[in-house]
């Protein structure tokens, strides 16, 4: 999943950027409002996280316009521990979650999660279900229908949560390029198609299918 970060305080945002990836999530970050006003346009994101105290133009003000223009991309505030007035403020301007500083990785992570699911109409702990599978977020790993448990990859988690939020829906390779990697990161389409065969093996042949000048789509028989 690609995430962005709007967060101005470097040391932060590379300590948030590195725990997010863990989790398999793509993280670009914007180190100010500007920027990130810019970024958050992308569709290709699925969730943001928005401090309010960026410079040029204030957090709180990125989240307006982009409601005021439609975007509709979830999105966790984040605020200062006690500024009830600014959590406030923050849904009003149509934020999604807010979390107080300081916190833990692994709150945010949750946060972040349920906010895709939401977004998604996928509800559920920890373990995401669909195609007969059985997707564990925290351990990275896949229940198949027999109940045996394939371990998966970075990448490959990345993939298969892609194709399992949105099942019966076909989803060309670049946007598959652009929720495994990173903004500045080089993409070459050609690994894709290396990861997909190798989640083939693993999940199932028959799950996902390649819709020829299209990408691919992945077959809910569950």
């Amino acid at each position: 999943m690609r995430l962005l970060l709007a967060e101005d305080d470097k040391t932060l945002a590379e300590s948030l950027g590195k725990g997010l990836a863990k989790s398999g999530f793509s993280v670009d970050v914007a180190v100010n409002g500007e920027d990130a006003l810019i970024m958050g346009r992308d569709p290709a994101y699925e969730v943001v996280v928005l401090d309010l105290g960026l410079p040029v133009i204030p957090g709180l003000e990125v989240l307006r316009k982009w409601r005021r223009e439609g975007i509709k991309t979830p999105v966790l505030i984040l605020t200062a521990r006690n500024a009830w007035h600014e959590r406030v403020d923050g849904f009003k301007a149509g934020a999604d979650d807010y979390l107080g500083k300081p916190f833990h990785i692994e709150e945010l992570n949750a946060r972040l999660t349920a906010l895709i699911r939401r977004a998604h109409d996928a509800t559920g702990g920890p373990s995401l279900g669909a195609g007969g599978l059985a997707l564990d977020e925290d351990r990275q790993t896949v229940t198949l229908p027999d109940g045996a448990v394939e371990q998966l990859t970075g990448v490959e988690f990345k993939i298969l949560r892609m194709f399992m939020l949105n099942p019966g829906v076909i989803i060309s390779k670049d946007r598959l390029i652009e929720n495994v990697y990173e903004f500045d990161s080089e993409k070459e389409s050609n690994v894709i198609e290396v990861y997909i065969r190798r989640l083939r093996k693993k999940v199932g042949e028959d799950l996902i299918q390649t819709r020829r000048g299209q990408g691919y789509v992945f077959s809910d028989r569950g």
